[in-house]
């Protein structure tokens, strides 16, 4: 087991462990000061900021691996947001594999999508969205080695009161809950050669391939959704060198005739050509 897995589990354990504390000391009314309740917390979250902030070991000392070029995984308009041309770790953290991860949002006119409110309304329907089951493509032949679905695709957190719900409070109980909660209904592909492609926060019910199917690049494998620790619909890509975020690396990639879209740039990916999943 990997010492990145080990500090994810770790971290969720403490959390877990808080909360068991304090429900226990409300409980049997124990008399010690509350807040040696709290060390647990303040464990897990010093456990936790070193694993998102350690970027791992590279494949050899002092040698960068070179960004994998691979097809685009959407069609059409969309822009980019969270994009490791900006900076890396393109999120802010390294945990979960997404050091190079980047999120894009259908664009298809100006105007199409809903832009963030301050306080009114506090959320949208997933359908208000372009992005939302807008086709899903594999980014290379590959392997399906890992598929989640069954989550809901829950409104949107695009007020000021939603997003402070989402990074205060679910985030919270979704990174407790396992990495499956944060991606949502998602996809792991076996591209070959240690590198394996994440899509997450699809819709549910729309996944057209099962573990250990062979895809082509091009196929529709899912489609875009609003599920997991999402503000939108909207499609989080990344690589990486493991099939389990909790313990796998990112790894750099550059889409075939687009390359690293800029946070806020739009581009145009071309349609699939592959038969449909």
């Amino acid at each position: 087991m990997s010492a990145r897995k080990i500090g994810t589990m770790a971290s969720r354990g403490l959390q877990l462990g808080f909360i068991a504390l304090v429900i226990v000391h409300v409980c049997l009314g124990w008399s010690y000061n509350v807040l040696w309740d709290f060390l647990p917390l303040v464990l897990a979250y010093a456990v936790i900021t070193v694993t998102n902030r350690w970027g791992g070991a590279p494949d050899s000392p002092g040698v960068a691996r070179e960004p994998l070029e691979v097809a685009s995984p959407v069609s059409g308009r969309w822009s980019a947001l969270n994009s490791p041309a900006d900076r890396t770790p393109s999120h802010g953290i390294h945990s979960h594999g997404q050091t190079y991860a980047i999120d894009v949002l259908a664009e298809p006119e100006p105007g199409a999508r809903p832009g963030f409110s301050p306080l009114w309304p506090l959320a949208r329907r997933p359908h208000d969205f372009p992005a939302f089951d807008a086709p899903v493509l594999a980014t290379a032949d590959a392997t399906v080695v890992r598929v989640g679905d069954g989550q809901r695709d829950h409104l949107s957190r695009t007020s000021l009161p939603g997003l402070l719900y989402l990074m205060l409070i679910e985030g919270s109980v979704r990174e407790m809950s396992g990495v499956d909660r944060i991606l949502g209904n998602h996809l792991v592909l076996d591209l070959g050669d240690h590198t394996y492609a994440v899509y997450a926060h699809l819709r549910r019910g729309s996944l057209t391939v099962r573990e250990g199917d062979r895809v082509q690049a091009g196929q529709v494998v899912a489609r875009c959704g609003n599920s997991g620790n999402s503000s939108e619909p909207h499609l989080h890509f990344q690589l990486m060198d493991g099939p389990d975020p909790d313990a796998a690396r990112g790894v750099p990639f550059t889409w075939r005739g687009i390359g690293v879209p800029r946070n806020g740039e739009t581009f145009d990916a071309p349609e699939a050509t592959a038969a449909l999943g």
